[in-house]
């Protein structure tokens, strides 16, 4: 699956929270991660989350696609990380 992950943390929270999710999703800007994940990639990504946020102060929103065929995805101004997919 295609996931997106946007976040908004308190600044100690939110540097962890940056560190864990480019362990597993390409960073894209400021508090924004994409990538394909696998369904059990994708169930340790929300329990790594949990295990860092605050959740009466922090905010974590994912959106998944059964693909990245599915979506379209539009740049407007500055490319912050260029996403390269090689073999």
């Amino acid at each position: 699956m295609y996931v997106i992950v946007v976040y908004d943390a308190a600044p100690k929270r939110g540097v962890k929270l940056m560190k864990f999710l480019r362990q597993h999703l390409n960073w894209v800007q400021n508090s924004v991660f994409e990538g394909e994940l696998t369904e059990s990639g994708f169930e340790n990504l929300k329990h790594g989350i949990k295990d860092i946020i605050n959740d009466k102060k922090d905010s974590v929103i994912y959106y998944r696609f059964d693909s990245q065929n599915y979506h379209d995805r539009g740049i407007i101004g500055v490319e912050k990380n260029e996403i390269d997919s090689f073999i």
